[in-house]
């Protein structure tokens, strides 16, 4: 769907944003009462070292080229502090800690794995591409936001239907729901963008893997969105529709880059 990486080495020094907040990340990541104070100041400095460590490899710091410097890993890591960057807001109206027990290790491992993998620095193709990446981007951070949600929801309709203990401080089930398809349809609505900008700002439009997979995503979210309004799709139905739509997204940059990346240790074009 967006943007175009490689693979080149990162220098060590470049590094220490990375591994600084990896570290912040598994502290944020500690359980038990006695961490808890330790882990809440830790997650919003490791998002902040997170958003240092995103320039330095999406800037390109250290070599010479220019473009920006993006593959599979730092979009993943950058979606992933998209995430948690909702996630900060949030908490700051309604505890969510065990949200906080399994995002601050999944920002841990994106931020390791954009060390690894940080893809190769590409001039843009047209004036307009840099917004084509940035709405692609935002797309996928309020995709994720909303498969967080999701998944919150079906563990509050599971505990609801078990009649188990509702968890202390807990979002009600109501405004859990209706805040879950508010980052779909505003995640549709961006991606809509962005699917329009590429058509008509590319050089070079092509129906490859990326751009059929990008346009099943979208399908997914438009009847997920048509369902919920003149069906009243609710609970696990729309967020199985949910899951599937991000999948291909998912799919469509992050899973087919790995593959030309890692797995074919080729460069995409």
């Amino acid at each position: 769907m967006i943007l175009s990486p490689g693979s080149s080495s990162t220098p060590l020094v470049d590094s220490v944003p990375a591994l600084l907040a990896a570290v912040l990340y598994a502290a944020a990541s500690l359980r038990g009462a006695r961490f808890d104070r330790l882990a809440a100041w830790a997650l919003p400095a490791a998002w902040l070292v997170h958003l240092l460590a995103l320039v330095a490899d999406i800037a390109g710091w250290g070599i010479n080229e220019r473009g920006a410097r993006l593959g599979f890993a730092p979009v993943l890591s950058l979606t992933v502090w998209i995430v948690i960057g909702v996630h900060a807001i949030e908490s700051r109206f309604v505890p969510l800690p065990t949200v906080r027990g399994w995002l601050a290790p999944v920002g841990a491992v994106v931020v390791l794995l954009a060390v690894a993998f940080p893809g190769d620095p590409r001039p843009a193709a047209t004036p307009l591409a840099p917004l084509h990446y940035v709405l692609g981007v935002g797309a996928y951070g309020l995709f994720g936001a909303a498969v967080v949600h999701a998944a919150l929801l079906d563990a509050a309709e599971r505990r609801l239907r078990l009649k188990g203990p509702a968890p202390a401080g807990g979002m009600p089930l109501l405004q859990l729901e209706r805040l879950t398809f508010r980052f779909v349809e505003a995640g549709f609505v961006v991606l809509s963008a962005a699917l329009l900008l590429g058509f008509f700002s590319a050089t070079r439009w092509k129906l490859d893997h990326k751009t059929v997979l990008s346009l099943m995503g979208w399908a997914v979210f438009a009847a997920l969105l048509t369902g919920r309004r003149l069906r009243g799709w609710r609970g696990r139905r729309a967020t199985r529709w949910l899951y599937v739509g991000a999948v291909l997204l998912l799919l469509a940059y992050v899973g087919a880059r790995f593959v030309l990346e890692v797995l074919l240790g080729r460069v995409p074009t």
